[in-house]
């Protein structure tokens, strides 16, 4: 009786834990010179691409933050983050489930940004470009990043 080949021992793999699924949160996209030349002289008024590209920065600064409060486990939180975070769940409606949003207040808690009439102006011209959209109900304006 001959042999052909022997059989290997087949040796047990390491079974590893799957690593968690990073979750992405989205970010506005800074605005092109294209789009900013594009802007109605009466929208931009003496607003320069510099400075609605520091508040797109800062919008997505804002977000970031929101979100990593969100995605952290309860039990890991301090308490002022857990305060935090009951709120951003309260503010969460069923128009916005599933969308990346922020509002005026985590603008203030999160950034050094002035809620000015600048400020608005720069949230119309964002609106213009398609990068956030605005919710209202329940008295609050949610900033949704599209």
């Amino acid at each position: 009786v001959k042999h052909n080949g022997q059989k290997k021992a087949t040796e047990p793999k390491c079974e590893k834990k799957p690593a968690k699924e990073k979750k992405t949160i989205k970010e506005a996209a800074l605005i092109t010179t294209e789009e900013f030349q594009s802007i109605p002289a009466y929208m931009k008024g003496r607003i320069t691409y510099d400075q609605i590209n520091a508040v797109v920065e800062q919008m997505n600064k804002a977000v970031v933050d929101k979100y990593k409060i969100l995605y952290q486990p309860l039990k890991s939180m301090s308490a002022p983050a857990r305060n935090l975070y009951h709120r951003f769940i309260e503010e969460e409606t069923q128009d916005t489930k599933g969308f990346f949003f922020i509002v005026e207040d985590d603008i203030k808690e999160f950034t050094q940004l002035k809620l000015d009439k600048r400020f608005h102006s720069i949230l119309s011209i964002l609106r213009h470009c398609q990068r956030v959209r605005e919710v209202r109900s329940s008295g609050l304006i949610r900033y949704v990043i599209c």
